[in-house]
């Protein structure tokens, strides 16, 4: 199956079933429709050249026709490519790795778009989204004025979307997800989710992110349920976009669930349908589990993915959990084979830590970079260079990146049980637990917290907090709070600027 059946087999069924409800323009657009959109966009592209393989570039804010040119992309068998509007900076670097055809964007990073031009040569079209700019048609007419185009063979094994990893430790590679894992993925993840064509979803993330592709666009399609669409963030305006539609699921990061926390509050109610939160992005601190459930009735669901997946490791069920599973992010899913292996790629007795492997349904390869391939898929598994480990009720619990580990005294020391720890003060916003260099012990973990606005707290508050909860041997022997925490655009703590930063320090 590709993702284009996804939606044509859907539209059979339910016509005129609203699928896209654009929040800030108020447009809406049905299942029936959508397929209708996907001929003409797919037309569009054809006229200016594009051709099964080539990419098409995407550079905007969450909407309607965002989504209609991923689909127009994939009727044709091309490539989407999504760039952040979040990394408009690093524009050239994606134009260079992806080299697309054509660049839809919106019309606010024409300056970026401008100053960049000589440096992506690939691109034989701009297109503008919101109207002509110079250099620039307008997407809508273009569209409108576009013939048919002629059908193309897409196989479940072609290349459907270019998805980018966060650069949280590196620069960012682009991950080229194939049509048929990515859909079995967005089937397994619906039947986790308990999905159903009578559920309504919020997007809050950018279908940039990988985790807004496969955690509620595609496996809203899959059942049939009713999408809505945020083209800019504000926690009071989505409150009421889910009272006003009955949203049901609102997948989002932690940052947001503690915003929707806050906002729950002090309103006194929740979103009265609201009934499940996947969270992805980062680590869920076990206090915003709880208070999820028990002071909404509402299941915040943990999930852990990759954008080299086109799906999840792990991820939990909505329902109450207990014990260690209550602290866990879900058992795999049944379209991966999930092992915990040790160095040299052998599986570590159950329950001990080692790194997450996975075979079946994962990405095609990195885009030109073959050395970088070959290192994350050895031995026909992907390599996630995250370690965790496996319960007796076979559910994963996150340790952290490979890269992440801190060597204090010749032991390896994962920092989540730590941040955990901090996460659970009132005060603490953020936390990352990095290693600082030591002349004795090689490392030691120095915590780095920004604190939530109007909150105040001391470093050897929060210290003392940690040793009580964790006691001295768990805990980081320093903390130092920040004004802000660098943060990447889809939403994870900049480990690589903290690091950089302590470096220099």
């Amino acid at each position: 199956m590709t993702l284009n059946d996804m939606l044509r087999r859907t539209a059979i069924r339910l016509p005129n079933k609203t699928f896209l409800h654009w929040v800030d323009k108020d447009r809406l657009l049905t299942y029936g429709e959508a397929v209708e959109a996907t001929e003409k966009v797919a037309g569009a592209l054809w006229e200016l050249g594009v051709r099964k393989g080539d990419r098409v570039g995407i550079f905007a804010h969450n909407g309607l026709d965002y989504i209609m040119a991923m689909f127009g992309a994939y009727r044709i068998g091309a490539i989407s490519c999504h760039i952040n509007v979040l990394q408009a900076e690093d524009v050239a670097y994606f134009a260079q790795n992806a080299t697309p055809k054509v660049l839809i964007y919106t019309h606010d990073m024409f300056p970026v778009i401008d100053k960049n031009r000589a440096a992506m040569p690939s691109i034989e079209h701009y297109l503008c989204m919101d109207g002509e700019q110079e250099g620039a048609q307008d997407w809508n007419a273009v569209v409108a004025a576009a013939g048919k185009a002629p059908e193309v063979e897409v196989t479940a094994d072609d290349g459907a979307h270019l998805s980018y990893t966060s650069g949280s430790s590196g620069a960012p590679k682009g991950a080229l997800l194939a049509h048929g894992p990515t859909a079995r993925a967005s089937h397994c993840i619906a039947e986790r989710l308990q999905i159903t064509s009578s559920d309504v979803t919020l997007a809050a993330t950018s279908p940039a992110s990988s985790y807004g592709l496969v955690a509620n666009l595609l496996p809203s399609i899959h059942r049939g349920a009713t999408m809505g669409l945020l083209s800019r963030w504000n926690m009071s305006n989505a409150y009421d976009d889910m009272e006003n539609r009955g949203v049901t699921i609102f997948p989002a990061n932690p940052l947001l669930f503690d915003e929707l926390l806050t906002e729950c509050r002090s309103r006194g109610k929740k979103p009265s349908a609201l009934r499940v939160c996947p969270s992805g992005g980062a680590p869920v601190p076990l206090d915003l589990k709880k208070a999820f459930i028990d002071e909404l009735g509402v299941f915040l669901v943990e999930s852990y993915g990759q954008s080299e997946l086109g799906g999840f490791v792990g991820l939990g069920y909505p329902k109450r959990e207990s014990g260690e599973q209550l602290t866990a992010i879900g058992p795999p899913l049944p379209d991966k084979e999930v092992r915990i292996m040790d160095e040299n790629d052998r599986e570590v007795p159950n329950g001990e830590p080692g790194e997450m492997c996975i075979r079946g349904g994962f990405m095609m390869g990195y885009w030109h970079m073959p050395e970088k391939t070959a290192e994350a898929l050895r031995n026909g598994w992907l390599h996630t260079g995250d370690m965790g480990r496996m319960d007796a009720e076979g559910y994963i619990h996150m340790l952290g990146r490979w890269s992440e580990r801190i060597v204090s005294n010749g032991t390896v020391i994962f920092p989540r049980s730590m941040e955990e720890g901090l996460f659970a003060h009132p005060a603490v916003q953020y936390a990352a637990v990095i290693g600082t260099s030591d002349e004795g012990a090689g490392e030691l973990p120095k915590a780095i917290v920004s604190l939530n606005q109007g909150q105040t707290a001391s470093s050897e508050e929060l210290l003392a907090h940690c040793i009580e909860l964790l006691g001295k041997a768990k805990s980081p022997v320093s903390v130092e709070i920040i004004d802000e925490m660098p943060m990447t655009p889809t939403g994870k703590i900049g480990r690589a600027q903290l690091q950089a930063r302590e470096k220099e320090a």
